[in-house]
């Protein structure tokens, strides 16, 4: 039986569909009155519980082998940092704790490509770097830096722990609308598109989730696994966006320096309109910041073999096209 928390979400409710097409038992743990559309039809077991809550842990994850720990907050903004230590950090040792309680097997845990520290321009970021619990970048990088180094402490304890740091996640199936989904969803539906110059890797979610899998039957323990699939210009990624729309808009860039000025601006603006926020100074710097990143390790330890993406985009374009109706927006800090 494999357990994972946060399976509801867009990479969890893709692994969920992945590991059901194995032929795999698996039970999700979702929060009491979550939205499940995202796993509507697929044979799970689904139990109620929090990651904030340890008991709830211990009886999710009875006669469980397996645990995949995705559950975790997203910010692109400074806010919400308390809420953020108590479920990145906080509902992770409670997974460590209660994989200890209940000998489970193996637990694979979902960090962040940003949870590692930043080299500068020339560096290749790759598992050599340590986690940086003191990332300047954001508390999301912090705390996901922490629990990684406390699921690297587990398995330096002797619990069956692997890691995987995913880069930028796109893909299709992203039924609450994560913030590169939303990104792709303007570029397909607005008369007009804005971009700042810069790049970033990206990879299909579909071979993040099969890399969970790759990482859970190969990994070593106490080995983290970056699971990235190709850099790529923003302006080049929207013109794969209208590849598939058929739709000529030449999008307005505009410089940094004026677009650094305006973030502030328009985080207080999102925060007031309860809207998911677009563009933040976090997601600007990293866009220009160093993201020539390997996945060497993974492809030769795990075989991991990502999709090309312009295959990927075509196939999220197509997705968001076709089940738009079946989406519902959700509000991230």
């Amino acid at each position: 039986m494999n357990l994972v928390t946060g399976g509801a979400g867009h990479l969890g409710n893709v692994l969920v569909r992945e590991l059901v097409s194995q032929g795999e038992d698996v039970r999700v743990l979702i929060l009491p009155g979550e939205d499940t559309k995202s796993l509507e039809g697929l044979s799970v077991e689904m139990v109620e519980g929090n990651v904030l809550e340890l008991d709830s842990l211990i009886s999710a994850m009875k006669d469980v082998e397996v645990v995949f720990h995705m559950a975790s907050l997203v910010s692109i903004t400074e806010s919400n940092t308390d809420l953020l230590y108590e479920v990145n950090v906080g509902g992770t040792q409670n997974v460590i704790d209660a994989v200890k309680q209940t000998g489970v097997k193996k637990l694979i845990y979902t960090s962040s490509i940003h949870a590692l520290e930043r080299p500068p321009k020339g560096v290749s970021i790759d598992e050599n770097l340590r986690f940086d619990p003191e990332n300047p970048a954001g508390p999301y990088d912090r705390t996901k830096a922490e629990a990684s180094i406390l699921v690297q402490q587990a398995a330096a304890d002797g619990i069956d722990a692997v890691i995987v740091c995913p880069t930028g996640v796109v893909g299709p199936y992203d039924y609450r609308h994560s913030e590169m989904g939303e990104l792709i969803l303007s570029w397909m539906r607005k008369p007009v598109n804005f971009l700042v110059k810069g790049a970033f890797d990206f990879v299909d979610v579909r071979d993040v989730a099969r890399g969970h899998i790759l990482a859970r039957d190969r990994g070593k323990s106490g080995e983290t696994y970056i699971l990235g699939g190709e850099r790529i210009e923003l302006k080049l990624l929207h013109g794969l966006v209208q590849k598939v729309t058929g739709k000529k808009k030449k999008p307005i860039t505009f410089p940094l320096p004026i677009v650094l000025v305006v973030a502030p601006i328009a985080e207080l603006y999102y925060k007031i309109t309860k809207t998911k926020p677009l563009v933040t100074r976090y997601s600007l710097e990293t866009i220009v910041s160093n993201s020539e990143i390997s996945s060497d390790k993974a492809k030769a330890e795990l075989g991991y073999r990502p999709i090309r993406l312009a295959k990927s985009i075509a196939d999220t374009v197509r997705w968001w096209l076709q089940n738009l109706r079946f989406t519902k927006r959700s509000l991230r800090s």
